[in-house]
């Protein structure tokens, strides 16, 4: 196999020295996760290429090394060994080559033969419009050791999109993945008339591809462009995930700018074409995009997405660094649709484990030792007779601050609220929760400018970036008719994120 002789060593070192320096400055700002991944320095986005590769698990991403901006996109790059302390390693790809020169966009990995390779978009803007003047196209590059990588000579080895009702631009994200003795990519497109859809190759050798078809596209109100495509089988089914961009609200759902879903169905991989049901949201909060998905070497199907969302305003960005990612979940299908639980390893961050069972609540209440700005929260609330209950957190009384999660009888809604949550967007997001045996189960993750909170064993998630003021550590339990804390857990969660230098 020819491997192209790169011309993006030098944009490498430049972007890695920029990246270093940086992280200097920025390291210890009080918005900076401390058990999630974000960038050392700069933008990230979308997560890329994350894989199970000699032992270790593998994450790269989207990322503007030079500025907390979007820009031409390099892949950033963690490891870890497992899936809770990561490590920050060299800048994996840089744009430079005739097919890539505005941006190595996003992609996937697989091992073959020992080695892993990245398949990825490479993307050139061919005018002003980033909307219609552009030419995207799909490469690989290959390592021996996961962390060095070769663009290879053969590039691009899709090099236009296929002739028929598919947009000959929009042609972007592949995954990627083995089956039968053959490879598969599954690649976000639109139609013409803009409707989203998702595209079947199929390949030998990872070089020559072929288009199989259509796989799934599009009705009705499922959006304009189908981006960063996965594909999996999961427990005696296949499940598409995708990010529609341009689905309009319905009653409590969509408000988001783009969504993250799925659909479950079955996949004839000898038409190419995926027979599904209705499509399902991953994550009903407000920052959550472009998930993707690996198996590991103990056959589980873990999940990783940007926590973040298009347009919506970052105040980190004058700190110097935008963007991190949601913890990883482990997915499994229960009832027709997909349960996600925080892997079980995060369990090894807990410390100083405060413990209370049996709390009676009514109006509002503080409880000694359950607080923090980097904690894990699981309990299990008796609604008995409440209408209207729930949690504050991240407050603090004198700046006014708090994100607030409620849930009403009357409408069976869980609401996160986030207008009164310090600086950054506002909003609420909802969703439908029947109450189990008359109790809530939630477990909820707070991490300096994030909240993840888990609902009912990971039926529902709901996940949201906020930015308040340093003192806003307060946690407080509120209900307007009595109910009972049947237990609560407390513990602080360590440092997880190995430093760049």
């Amino acid at each position: 196999m020819k491997k192209t002789v790169n011309h993006m060593d030098n944009n490498l070192e430049t972007a890695q020295q920029f990246v270093e320096e940086m992280n200097k400055k920025i390291s210890g700002h009080p918005w900076r996760p401390v058990y999630h991944v974000s960038p050392p320095a700069n933008w990230m986005n979308d997560p890329n290429g994350f894989c199970f590769f000699k032992g270790e698990y593998h994450l790269f991403y989207q990322h503007h090394p030079f500025s907390p901006e979007w820009g031409p996109m390099y892949w950033g790059h963690v490891k870890s060994k497992d899936l809770v302390f990561w490590e920050h390693l060299p800048i994996a790809l840089a744009p430079g080559e005739a097919y890539d020169k505005n941006g190595c966009f996003s992609g996937s990995a697989i091992e073959k033969d020992g080695k892993l390779y990245i398949m990825y978009t490479g993307n050139v803007w061919t005018g002003p419009d980033h909307d219609k003047d552009l030419q995207q196209t799909q490469a690989l590059a290959v390592s021996d050791n996961g962390v060095r990588f070769t663009k290879l000579a053969e590039n691009p080895v899709i090099a236009a999109a296929p002739e028929g009702d598919i947009h000959p631009h929009h042609f972007r994200d592949p995954k990627v993945w083995e089956h039968e003795g053959q490879y598969y990519a599954v690649i976000g497109s639109k139609t013409k008339t803009n409707q989203g859809q998702a595209l079947l190759f199929r390949s030998p050798d990872l070089i020559n591809w072929e288009f199989v078809n259509v796989m799934a596209k599009g009705e009705g109100n499922f959006g304009f462009m189908w981006e960063c495509p996965d594909f999996f089988h999961l427990d005696g089914q296949d499940v598409l995930v995708m990010s529609p961009q341009g689905m309009k609200p319905e009653g409590i759902y969509y408000h988001n700018l783009h969504q993250s879903g799925y659909v479950i169905g079955t996949l004839n991989y000898e038409t190419g074409q995926l027979s599904h049901g209705p499509f399902q949201l991953l994550d009903y909060g407000f920052d959550f995009y472009a998930p993707q998905t690996t198996i590991d070497n103990k056959g589980r199907r873990i999940l990783i997405a940007w926590m973040d969302m298009w347009e919506s305003p970052m105040p980190t960005q004058s700190c110097g660094w935008a963007g991190a990612m949601t913890l990883p979940r482990l997915l499994r299908i229960k009832n027709g649709q997909i349960v996600s639980t925080p892997v079980p390893e995060l369990e090894r961050l807990r410390e100083n484990e405060v413990y209370y069972t049996q709390v009676m609540v009514e109006g509002e209440l503080a409880l000694e030792g359950i607080s923090g700005d980097h904690v894990e929260l699981e309990l299990v609330i008796d609604a008995q007779a409440a209408s209207r209950f729930g949690l504050k957190l991240r407050v603090n009384e004198e700046r006014g601050e708090e994100t607030v999660l409620t849930y009403t009888r009357d409408d069976s809604l869980v609401s996160l609220d986030r207008n009164r949550s310090g600086q950054g967007p506002g909003g609420i997001r909802q969703a439908e929760v029947p109450l189990e045996n008359n109790q809530l189960h939630l477990r909820c993750f707070i991490d300096k400018s994030s909240v993840e909170i888990f609902i009912n064993g990971g039926t529902t998630v709901m996940t949201a970036r906020v930015y308040p003021s340093e003192g806003a550590t307060g946690i407080r339990f509120f209900a307007d008719q009595p109910i009972q804390i049947i237990n609560l857990k407390k513990w602080d969660l360590k440092h997880a994120i190995i430093n760049i230098n």
